[in-house]
C-alpha cells in the first residue's frame, strides 16, 4: 500500500565552527536522532559544514593581501569536505543506519579544481550514496571573497517518498529562473537552505510554496559567540568581534497554500519533525500548476547548461 504522507526532520543546529571532523560528528547525531523519530528526510543548514565565514563582514575582510584574511582563508579550506577523499561517508552510513536522505550544507573543495571553495548542497540517498552535488551559482556579497561560482550540472530533482523534491541555497531561492528550473522538472517539495536568521525565511519561504504549490521547507543553522572553539585559528580575536548571536535560526515549513505548517523557530537547537501530505499539494494545483496547466511552452521555455565547469578538458 503506498501512502502520500512524507516525514521530514528539519536540524537546526550550530557547528562546531571551522572544525569539520567536530562537526561532521555531531550531524551523525542528529541524522541518528531524526531516524528515530521516523524521518524520511532530514536537512541541515547552508555551509553547516565546517561553517559559515561569518568573520569576513567583521574583519576587513576585502583588505588585499591581508595575512589575517590569508590565514583565515587557509584554515577554511584546509577544514572544507572533500568528497573524493570520502569526507561524508560517516554521513553515508548514518543515512543507511536511518533508511533517510539527508541534504546538507557543505563547503566543497573539489580535488580537481585547485584549493577553492564552493557552497554546496549534498544529497545523500537511504543507501548512504552521494546522489547530487549542487554549487551555489552566485555568492551572495561578502560571501564572493571566500567562495567560486557554482554551474548547472546540480540543478536536479529527486524522488523522496511519494514527492518529488530539489533545493537551493540562501539567495539562490530569490532567483526566479532556478526555482522555474526545479519545478519543471516537477518539484512539489522545496528545501532551502540557509546560514540562519529569521529575516531570511520569514517572507520567502511562503513566498515559494504559494509560487509553486509546493511545500516549502527553510532549513537554518545556528549561530553563537559561545560556539567558536578555542583551537581555530584568531578565536580570541573572533569572539571579539562577533554579535552573541550571528544567525538565530528561522528554520520553517509553508504548505502549497503558503500558509505556514511551521512558523520560523528561532534560537534553540531543535528537530522539527512534520509530516507532509501530497494530497495537499494536489488540491493547490487544481487551479494553478506553474509547470503544467498554467505553462505556456509555446512562448516561454528555460534551458539549463548542465555541464560541470572545469578548466581542463582532455581530448585524446
Amino acid at each position: 500500500m503506498t501512502t502520500s504522507v512524507l516525514t521530514v526532520g528539519l536540524a537546526q543546529i550550530a557547528p562546531i565552527w571551522l572544525d569539520r571532523a567536530a562537526t561532521l560528528a555531531k550531524m551523525v547525531d542528529w541524522v541518528a536522532r531524526a531516524g528515530r523519530e521516523g524521518c524520511q528526510l532530514v536537512a541541515f543548514g547552508e555551509a553547516l559544514l565546517p561553517g559559515y565565514p561569518f568573520w569576513v563582514e567583521l574583519t576587513d575582510g576585502a583588505r588585499f593581501e591581508s595575512a589575517l584574511q590569508k590565514r583565515f582563508y587557509a584554515h577554511y579550506a584546509e577544514q572544507a569536505v572533500r568528497i573524493e577523499r570520502g569526507d561524508l561517508a560517516p554521513l553515508g552510513a548514518a543515512a543507511r543506519a536511518a533508511n533517510c536522505w539527508v541534504l546538507l550544507g557543505v563547503m566543497e573543495q573539489p580535488a580537481a579544481r585547485g584549493h577553492s571553495v564552493y557552497c554546496s548542497m549534498v544529497w545523500i540517498d537511504p543507501q548512504g550514496e552521494v546522489r547530487n552535488v549542487h554549487r551555489k551559482l552566485m555568492p551572495t556579497f561578502e560571501e564572493r571573497l571566500v567562495w567560486a561560482t557554482g554551474d548547472g550540472a546540480g540543478l536536479r530533482t529527486f524522488d523522496v517518498g511519494p514527492f518529488r523534491a530539489g533545493g537551493l541555497n540562501c539567495w539562490e531561492n530569490w532567483m526566479p529562473l532556478p526555482r522555474a528550473a526545479l519545478q519543471a522538472q516537477g518539484e512539489d517539495l522545496h528545501v532551502a537552505l540557509w546560514p540562519g536568521n529569521v529575516r531570511n525565511t520569514v517572507d520567502l519561504t511562503r513566498h515559494i510554496a504559494r509560487e509553486g504549490r509546493s511545500y516549502s521547507l527553510a532549513v537554518s543553522g545556528l549561530m553563537r559567540r559561545s560556539d567558536v572553539p578555542d583551537h581555530i585559528p584568531e578565536a580570541a580575536l573572533l569572539r571579539g568581534v562577533l554579535p552573541e548571536t550571528a544567525a538565530n535560526g528561522g528554520t520553517c515549513i509553508a504548505g502549497p497554500d503558503g500558509q505556514w505548517v511551521v512558523e520560523p523557530v528561532a534560537d534553540v537547537e531543535t528537530l522539527i519533525v512534520a509530516q507532509l501530505d501530497l494530497a495537499r499539494v494536489r488540491e493547490e494545483r487544481q487551479n494553478f500548476d506553474p509547470s503544467g496547466h498554467y505553462a505556456l511552452p509555446d512562448v516561454l521555455r528555460l534551458e539549463i547548461d548542465r555541464r560541470r565547469q572545469q578548466v581542463l578538458i582532455e581530448r585524446d
